[in-house]
């Protein structure tokens, strides 16, 4: 087909094998203002990162499936794993582990003020995954309150942002955002910092 023939059928709309970039697409929605679903640039919903709206759900313990209630977790207890779900479709994103958080119920008036924001009635959720090499922080430290790796020993302040106080871990833990919307501990934001880890030796 010539060039010329080309442009007449495309004046015609007669081309139909046009494919969209992400890229465009991305751009697409800037110009118009029209926010494009992630799972449109090819993510499943269960592998996106937590969502402005999702609710919590606990991942294990006595509460497992339970949607996240600040009054089912006593104060300074030991972390434990959530996951968030939305609440429209009912989508649990457990389709990567990195979506995976600890959360517990703290003192917010102990808390560093520039993180007061992010907790829904005291209850605080981090990356469950460590900065160093990416194992789980599932250890803890009851008599400092410090959220711990067991695979090279890094230590998290929980009242400080996840702010690293022992051990080879790069950067703090990624805080996800919380709020409390009728009664139910739900994602107010993206992970504040980068979650993952960065291999080092």
């Amino acid at each position: 087909m010539t060039g010329s023939n080309k442009e007449d059928l495309a004046g015609k709309g007669e081309i139909k094998n046009t494919r969209l970039s992400r890229r465009t697409i991305f751009k697409m929605g800037l110009v118009t203002g029209v926010a494009v679903p992630m799972s449109a640039l090819g993510q499943p919903p269960a592998r996106m990162r937590p969502q402005p709206g999702d609710q919590l759900v606990f991942e294990e313990g006595p509460n497992q499936d339970a949607l996240v209630r600040p009054e089912l977790l006593s104060l300074e207890q030991r972390p434990v794993s959530a996951m968030a779900r939305d609440p429209s479709t009912g989508v649990l994103r457990d389709g990567s582990r990195l979506n995976r958080v600890m959360i517990t119920r703290i003192n917010t008036e102990k808390m560093s003020q520039r993180y007061q924001s992010n907790a829904a009635d005291g209850v605080i959720a981090y990356s469950a995954v460590c900065t160093h090499t990416g194992c789980d922080v599932i250890n803890w430290d009851e008599g400092r309150l410090r959220m711990a790796c067991p695979c090279h020993e890094s230590q998290f302040d929980i009242y400080d942002g996840g702010k690293v106080v022992g051990g080879p871990a790069p950067r703090p833990l990624a805080m996800l955002p919380l709020e409390l919307v009728e009664g139910i501990v739900t994602v107010a934001a993206e992970f504040r910092g980068r979650v993952g880890f960065t291999q080092q030796f």
